[in-house]
């Protein structure tokens, strides 16, 4: 029989966020609020709590769920070749409504579906949310609802749809337009050297496109002050040696000691050796 909590209050919270740990340390699954709609998750690494979470909503494993992360440092540990542009749009927008498709680090030992060598990763902007990741670690979300249904913005709806295959309810009350917009997050494709919208959600495209263009024009500031630093460098060295020349210091000049003089040598009477005298 699933568990339902509370989680409104301080003491519902942590009450609620412990049962749903244990049951999430044990391979099963759990439904949680996040800034967009409540979602239906398990841990990240569990292959049989994935497929629990597919099963239930009735999807199959072409459809592979995101991974929800507590902080913007586990990206590094999930992912690998994160272009500027995307990491431009993480410290924007996180914790929010933005999932990244990124390259997945191939040494990690997780199946969550056709992945084709990527996984998508958000932070949620969520109390209940990232208080749960943060005692989990990454777990493997998705919109908790039947698919061909509408996301759930309330645990009741979850609930109604998703019924006995969830272990754990955690009620956070409902998604509310100032905490979030009740639309699911905007997926980019930022595998590539431009980001492309998968889905657009929550996050409008002109929002990102804002920050890419932003992002750039620092990063072309940064390049030209860098190159500006490399150019001043040569020429401070360049300085340097041309003082050391004219101070007698430079590499390879002449040096003032004569060679020693060649010829007869004097003996101790002041007579030149070998040489014939008058008696």
């Amino acid at each position: 029989m699933s568990e339902v909590f509370d989680c409104t209050t301080p003491e519902g919270l942590a009450a609620g966020v412990e049962a749903a740990a244990a049951a999430v340390r044990e391979g099963k699954v759990v439904v949680l609020p996040t800034d967009t709609v409540y979602g239906i998750g398990c841990d990240a690494f569990s292959a049989e709590a994935v497929t629990a979470v597919l099963a239930a909503k009735g999807r199959g494993r072409d459809m592979p769920p995101p991974v929800l992360v507590a902080n913007l440092a586990t990206v590094d540990g999930l992912a690998r070749d994160v272009p500027p542009y995307a990491r431009a749009l993480l410290g924007a927008f996180w914790p929010g409504p933005l999932t990244i498709v990124v390259t997945s680090q191939p040494s990690l030992a997780w199946d969550l579906g056709e992945t084709n060598g990527t996984v998508a990763i958000r932070m949620p902007d969520d109390e209940t949310a990232l208080a749960l990741l943060g005692a989990v670690g990454p777990m493997a979300v998705t919109s908790a609802n039947l698919t061909g249904r509408p996301p759930a913005t309330t645990a009741a709806e979850a609930q109604e749809q998703l019924g006995a295959s969830v272990a754990v309810y955690l009620d956070g009350g409902p998604v509310e337009p100032t905490a979030g917009t009740g639309l699911a997050s905007t997926i980019l494709d930022c595998t590539g050297l431009e980001a492309v919208t998968l889905r657009e959600g929550a996050l409008s495209r002109a929002a990102i496109d804002e920050v890419i263009v932003e992002a750039a024009r620092v990063a072309e500031i940064e390049r030209l002050a860098a190159q500006e630093r490399a150019v001043e460098q040569v020429a401070i060295a360049q300085r340097a040696a041309l003082a050391a020349l004219r101070t007698g210091k430079g590499v390879g000049r002449p040096t003032s000691k004569r060679p020693p003089a060649v010829g007869p040598t004097p003996s101790k009477s002041g007579k030149v050796a070998g040489r014939k005298h008058d008696s």
